[in-house]
């Protein structure tokens, strides 16, 4: 918020209104010959005055464009801090309440209007001084006369400006200019002192009658509860009279009638009685809410004299209507009375007859997380009333999902338990229960309760470590559920090889949350890790899987057989890669859509990490074959180098020499290799977008492609006529790779 001061008063305005310059407002017409220019802005420093602000927002001061101190030909003059010499600032008039529903009250300063009466001021020491007398003017420090002079520029009245301050008569009820007259034995105030004490006696009645509100809302509540718990009091009476009579129905009905008819009368009478004060009480807080309505009104006047004659009749109403107590007690018993009934004639009838009713069903409650394992849960249940109870019987079945008509049910089991909770054994694995409650006295059983869901811990995933793969500075990690149901999620830890000496140890790193069954753990260069997974459900998580050990000296990768040609082979460790000479026909070949069909070849796992990563090849002399890499997406049926998704280093044997090329998109540089690598090294750069082929052997380069990945891509592979490679991961670079 910001604030203006306007001749002898302040005004509020909108924050918001200050980011705008104000538009001038025309000078006064009695001002002849003054010059309207816009004020300007100044902080207001309230440690130079004696006026509360209401809030601890900032607040600015502008000279007022009318009147008020002024320059040389009515330039507005900038309000800095008060000092000695100066006077501060006058004091301003705030609205300290502003009601804008009928539920909340919250402050708000007060935006004057133009047609507002100036204050009556006087100087003292540099300040503004507001007298109790309408008619007196306090001297300043030099005597009477010293200050009051004629200086725009000190703030003071013009000579011959004896004007007093509007003034109010409080038995007439109307403004007047001088207290004689008929007004002269009359109490006169001035007419903004008198309407702020005023405001603020109906702030403090208000916020009396907004305290009786919430007390009477909050007693209107109330009634609310209880007019519901008579309803379920007298359905449970009902019930009990019931039970109570059901053997000898034929012989009570009469007063059984009679005594249902009672309770009738005796729930309509209650309940009219509880209507009846709910709805005295609804016509209270309208009047109520009536009032306070009227009173903001009557507060938000800003003509102080119709504000004046307004508020002393809505004072008058709040005061009456707050004298008048409010009945906030009950006025009927929500207990049933157990009236007295002859039974004499029944007497050895009802003897047989329990008096302690059967309980009511049991309430089951939601499994709590963490609450279960491998083969247990813990079940808890609770009562809603103080039934007498001597054992619960805890009913359970797994839940079967597919399950025909043909099948037999699942079995069921049951417990018998005298708390309220149990943890229930010999469950299986990440399987779903259905539970329910009875709880049983002398009288007989209850309704079971209704059913709820529990879910054992999920059995330990299993790590596929063929399908793993790593590299200096990450680990791809691949598992298997091990679970018929879904699981929420994973858990993945992981620990430096040489920490933990068994399962039980803590793991150093946890990885939570996995949603799928893969995992990119970032890892630290040159260390060994030992990770392990667990699967999580409401239930908690499971035991650990089966750890494996990552080695993070180097790329490791496996060969993807489902990607391999039907004519290649791979080893059982997954790393080296046969073509027989053995022809196989092409309708015993089974292609899929992802198999190569064209090219005899097979892709690697795919590296996923961006940085570094090397791996070596092992070839034979004769051997023709295709190594680099390739996207996922590149065409089976076609050759490896011979497309834009691959890069590949190819080696043909011809009558007259060993050829080399390096081919993408089908197109080769002219390259001449003398010593025939037997050990071929590769290099994949991806943060410079480079593939580099060494001879490992000789620590020699033969050839970089300048490639520009778009998508992480697959080692390839690949044997143009009979023979067999072998693949050489997890290794660190040679001296001649790391500094190429």
């Amino acid at each position: 918020m910001d604030m203006y001061t306007t001749g002898d008063r302040l005004e509020v305005i909108d924050e918001e209104d200050t980011e705008t310059e104000q538009e001038p407002e025309p000078a006064d017409e009695k001002n002849d010959g003054e010059c309207g220019t816009a004020g300007r802005y100044g902080m207001w420093d309230k440690a130079g005055i004696d006026v509360e602000l209401p809030t601890n927002e900032p607040y600015v001061l502008v000279a007022e464009k009318n009147g008020g101190p002024r320059g040389s030909c009515g330039e507005m003059v900038m309000m800095g801090l008060p000092d000695k010499k100066d006077t501060s600032p006058p004091v301003s008039t705030f609205q300290r309440l502003s009601v804008e529903t009928n539920e909340s009250l919250r402050f708000e300063p007060f935006v004057a209007s133009d047609e507002e009466e100036p204050v009556q001021r006087t100087q003292q020491s540099g300040k503004t001084a507001y007298n109790d007398e309408v008619f007196e003017t306090e001297p300043g420090p030099g005597g009477p006369g010293e200050g009051d002079t004629g200086d725009p520029a000190g703030g003071g009245p013009a000579e011959g400006d004896q004007r007093v301050a509007d003034i109010y008569c409080t038995e007439c009820m109307t403004s007047i200019q001088r207290p004689f007259g008929p007004h002269k034995n009359h109490r006169v105030v001035q007419i903004p002192k008198d309407s702020m004490e005023v405001k603020n006696d109906l702030c403090a009645k208000m916020r009396k009658l907004e305290e009786q509100i919430g007390q009477m809302e909050n007693f209107a509540g109330h009634l609310e509860e209880i007019f519901i718990t008579v309803e379920e009091n007298f359905g449970r009476q009902e019930q009990n009279l019931e039970q109570h009579y059901n053997d000898v129905i034929q012989t009570l009905t009469q007063r059984y009638d009679e005594r249902a008819s009672g309770l009738e009368n005796e729930k309509k009478v209650k309940l009219e009685t509880l209507y009846s004060q709910l709805v005295d009480c609804g016509k209270t807080l309208d009047v109520s809410k009536e009032l306070i309505e009227a009173a903001q009104e009557v507060y938000r006047n800003e003509d102080k004299l119709a504000f004046l004659q307004a508020v002393m009749p809505t004072i008058d109403r709040i005061e009456d209507f707050t004298k008048e107590d409010v009945e906030l007690t009950l006025a009927a018993n929500m207990e049933f009375g157990n009236s007295a009934v002859d039974l004499s004639d029944v007497k050895q009838m009802m003897e047989s007859i329990n008096i302690v009713p059967a309980p009511s069903a049991p309430v089951i409650n939601p499994q709590v997380p963490n609450s279960a394992g491998s083969t247990s849960v813990r079940v808890c249940w609770s009562l809603f009333s103080d039934d007498t109870v001597e054992y619960y019987q805890l009913h359970y079945k797994p839940v079967l999902e597919d399950t025909t008509a043909e099948e037999p049910p699942p079995e069921e089991s049951e417990v018998k338990v005298k708390e309220t909770y149990r943890t229930v054994t010999d469950l299986l694995p990440n399987a779903q229960y259905e539970f329910w409650v009875t709880a049983t006295n002398t009288t007989g059983i209850s309704p079971p309760s209704e059913k709820a869901v529990y879910m054992t811990v999920p059995s330990p995933p299993v790590i596929k470590p063929r399908e793993c793969a790593s590299c200096p500075s990450a680990a791809l990690i691949r598992w298997e559920s091990g679970n018929t149901n879904p699981v929420d999620s994973y858990t993945v830890e992981l620990s430096e090889a040489g920490e933990e000496t068994s399962d039980a140890v803590t793991a150093t790193e946890a990885i939570v949350a996995v949603p799928t069954c893969e995992c990119l753990v970032q890892l630290q260069p040159g260390r060994q890790y030992c990770i392990s997974v667990r699967a999580v459900n409401i239930g908690g998580p499971s035991e650990r899987s089966q750890p494996v050990t990552v080695h993070t000296t180097g790329t490791y990768f496996h060969l993807l057989e489902d990607t391999a040609h039907p004519c290649l082979s791979i080893s059982e460790d997954g790393f080296t890669m046969f073509y027989g000479d053995d022809d196989i026909a092409l309708s015993d070949m089974i292609f899929t859509d992802n198999t190569f069909a064209q090219c005899v070849a097979v892709l690697g796992e795919l590296i996923p990490v961006r940085g570094t990563h090397y791996w070596e090849v092992e070839v034979e002399d004769c051997t023709e074959f295709r190594i680099g890499v390739a996207y996922q997406d590149t065409q089976r049926n076609g050759y490896l180098g011979g497309n834009n998704t691959s890069w590949c280093m190819r080696h043909v044997v011809t009558p007259s020499r060993h050829k080399f090329e390096f081919l993408h998109n089908g197109w080769s540089p002219d390259i001449r290799i003398t010593i025939n690598p037997r050990r071929i090294g590769v290099r994949l750069d991806y943060d410079t977008g480079k593939l580099s082929f060494f001879n490992a052997a000789l620590s020699q380069h033969l050839y970089t492609f300048d490639c520009h990945f778009l998508h992480y891509v697959h080692p390839c592979f690949a044997l143009d006529h009979p023979g067999a490679l072998t693949v050489h991961n997890g290794i660190e670079p040679p001296g001649c790779v790391r500094y190429a």
